[in-house]
């Protein structure tokens, strides 16, 4: 074991692994006694004689889902070493808004909630971090500051409201006429079928009509949400804004892809929200991996575009554009996506940034074939998203702005 991972003040490195099993429990990982018992059998199994060889071994018993794992690595390298730095540490990794132009001061995952967690009872936050939310809070309410902190950004606490808040949310009621027809007193349309029908009970004497009118529903909503490693962060609160959806309306289709695409639309319907993520989470294997947005497209024209874009589909792309393995094929399959639906809304968490430029070979080639190009990292952009659904399409969200800046 190296000196920061070596016996503390207490002298025991189990009572060390207990107190860590705290810290990690408050930042939102479900452990309890039995993996504590675990983690330190395992230590002592394994004989452990580096640091990588040490948290990687607490990572195999602690760690029981990806979406832990960031959370898991912030917590052990403020944890794990020495006390002297600990509460400098703590300050240090609580992080803020990026400034204008400042796309390097992204926020690492999980942070704000391990610094949460490691901070002992009772104990004030930074001053630099308490004069920001008192700052905060003299001009707004705190369901405000909420609406406008980034997703990455949230502690465990913040996490749990914004939650409750996207459940909360107004869904778009926009509706659009479909083929079919409805009785209707007032139809600008004669029912020829029932006026005669209605005739000939009558014996074949006057004539009286009757008039229908077209039925209207809301058009499906599919959306293609990117779960690559660079939008672990925002995925998850937007599939839990898809499971709001889906709760309160029919007909709404969900597909996540990193590396390959997968249709989780019948999670999403349980009840429960954690629930449905966590039966969505066993099923996708790919989770936090790669990025090949061009063989999520290919796949999901040919096999799923048929079936789900019909009477008007609304698609929502939710990724960042940074695609691995750039080629022909990724502008060819979004000009495909964009012809098979009504309205397509690429929705990018990197609009968050005021510097954003579309440098990308990846954006640049997925701009073009989008109606509408929208930010998408907080619960304000969520707002705006559901009353543009419900709207004509937004001037400022025209993805050819962008690249007319870009040119």
């Amino acid at each position: 074991m190296s000196e920061e991972t070596s016996e503390a003040d207490t002298g025991k490195l189990a009572d060390n692994i207990a107190y860590f099993a705290r810290a990690l429990r408050a930042a939102g990982l479900p452990v309890g006694p039995a993996a504590i018992v675990d983690a330190v059998e395992a230590v002592e199994a394994a004989r452990i004689g580096t640091r990588e060889d040490f948290y990687w071994t607490l990572h195999a018993v602690f760690v029981k889902r990806r979406e832990h794992r960031a959370v898991f690595d912030q917590a052990f390298r403020l944890f794990w070493r020495r006390r002297a730095l600990i509460e400098k540490l703590i300050a240090q990794m609580s992080p803020t808004a990026p400034g204008k132009g400042k796309d390097e001061d992204k926020p690492e995952a999980g942070a704000s909630r391990v610094a949460e967690a490691l901070r002992p009872p009772g104990e004030k936050p930074p001053p630099d971090e308490l004069e920001e939310i008192f700052s905060a809070r003299l001009t707004m309410s705190d369901r405000e500051v909420l609406r406008a902190r980034d997703f990455a950004q949230m502690s465990a606490a913040e996490i749990a409201r914004a939650k409750r808040l996207i459940a909360e949310l107004r869904l778009p009621a926009e509706e659009v006429a479909t083929r079919r027809f409805r009785p209707d007193p007032c139809g600008a349309r004669i029912d020829l079928r029932r006026t005669f029908r209605r005739s000939i009970r009558m014996g074949g004497g006057a004539i009286d009509l009757t008039f229908a009118s077209r039925v209207t529903r809301h058009p499906p909503i599919v959306a293609l949400v990117d779960i690559s490693g660079s939008m672990a962060e925002y995925s998850r609160l937007f599939l839990h804004f898809l499971h709001a959806i889906a709760e309160k309306r029919r007909r709404v289709h969900s597909f996540v892809f990193a590396t390959r695409l997968t249709n989780v639309t019948r999670e999403l319907t349980r009840r429960d929200p954690d629930e449905a993520l966590a039966l969505a989470g066993k099923r996708v294997m790919d989770w936090e991996g790669g990025t090949r947005i061009a063989t999520a497209l290919r796949d999901f024209n040919r096999l799923w575009s048929r079936r789900v874009l019909s009477q008007g589909a609304v698609v929502l792309l939710f990724t960042d554009g940074l695609e691995r393995d750039l080629g022909a094929d990724l502008a060819f399959e979004m000009d495909r996506l964009k012809r098979s639906c009504r309205r397509l809304v690429w929705l990018n968490p990197l609009l968050r940034f005021d510097a954003f430029e579309p440098r990308a070979s990846g954006i640049r080639a997925m701009l073009p074939h989008v109606h509408e190009f929208r930010a998408i990292h907080n619960l304000r952009a969520m707002e705006e998203l559901c009353a543009a659904l419900s709207a004509e399409r937004s001037v400022e969200a025209d993805p050819r702005r962008w690249l007319r800046n870009a040119a």
